[in-house]
């Protein structure tokens, strides 16, 4: 998902709006490993510290202690996040920014932190995960967006960054309603593991309705937004309303009576699908204000 949010950003939008960038094609490109490459560490470092819980939720599903061992994925752990630190600190110095070497640092050292401790804090470790997708779409206008950037352009260049952040705000707020179902799901496993997570706490049913009553938020967010900036375009409204507005209505009515692990786990779903076609929209805008407009 992180390479799809970044691809569709830089193909889908700026190269159609002919957006002037700082990055060439394969330095982009090594933004985007760079990006994937750490998340897949931290992916292997959160593995390895739920071992038993996902022993319990997802037997099936199991990698460190079956498929590799644990020291095989320590070492994984390792080179994927070096080496994707490493890219980072060539791009930062591409740009003639070395100091944004730190970013790539402290978004490695964050998800350490998450796996090793920031997840068993209740909601803690949901806000965190839910920033660090959002912050792929931030980390977008830093490299490709800011370095280019002056003084006869920066008026169309701040438009641009305030679209990603725009898109920033739907993907954390999405992300973290998903991590909050996905906690229900996973109640049993983390109870055994000792988590304290939001459902353990005050129980499902409660968490359930807080997420009914948190997922009106993207809802009326979405509605504003095409009112006051896309509701003149049709092909982009009529995509919102079917992909993304009904999803959340629907999403939001079956949260309410939701009971089962089965029900959450396809609410869990849903909300990907949401946030996959949201990013999605950034394309069908491009289009149309293109050709339509």
């Amino acid at each position: 998902m992180l390479a799809f949010m970044q691809l569709i950003f830089r193909y889908g939008f700026f190269k159609i709006q002919n957006v002037p960038l700082a990055l060439a094609d394969w330095q982009y490109g090594l933004l985007v490993l760079s990006t994937v490459l750490i998340a897949a560490g931290g992916y292997v470092i959160n593995n390895i510290f739920d071992q038993q819980t996902d022993a319990i939720t997802k037997p099936k599903t199991v990698i460190v202690g079956k498929n590799i061992s644990e020291t095989q994925a320590y070492n994984l752990y390792i080179g994927l996040t070096v080496t994707g630190v490493a890219i980072g600190f060539y791009l930062s110095n591409v740009i003639a920014k070395p100091g944004f070497a730190s970013i790539f640092i402290l978004i490695a050292a964050t998800l350490y932190l998450y796996a090793t401790s920031l997840k068993q804090m209740m909601l803690i470790g949901n806000i965190i995960v839910a920033l660090l997708l959002s912050f792929s779409v931030i980390i977008i206008g830093i490299f490709d967006l800011y370095p280019a950037t002056g003084i006869d352009n920066q008026q169309q260049m701040g438009l641009f960054f305030s679209i990603l952040l725009d898109y920033a705000i739907f993907a954390f707020m999405i992300n973290l309603l998903r991590e909050i179902v996905k906690d229900i799901e996973d109640t049993d496993g983390d109870y055994n593991q000792g988590m304290n997570t939001l459902p353990i706490a005050i129980g499902k049913s409660r968490t359930g309705k807080i997420v009914f009553g948190l997922s009106f938020i993207p809802l009326f967010f979405i509605l504003f937004y095409i009112n006051k900036y896309l509701f003149e375009l049709l092909f982009v409204t009529l995509h919102l309303l079917l992909f993304i507005v009904g999803p959340l209505i629907f999403f939001t009515v079956k949260m309410w009576t939701a009971t089962t692990k089965k029900e959450f786990h396809f609410l869990s779903i849903l909300l990907k699908w949401i946030l996959l076609f949201g990013i999605l929209s950034v394309v069908v805008i491009s289009l149309n204000m293109k050709y339509n407009a």
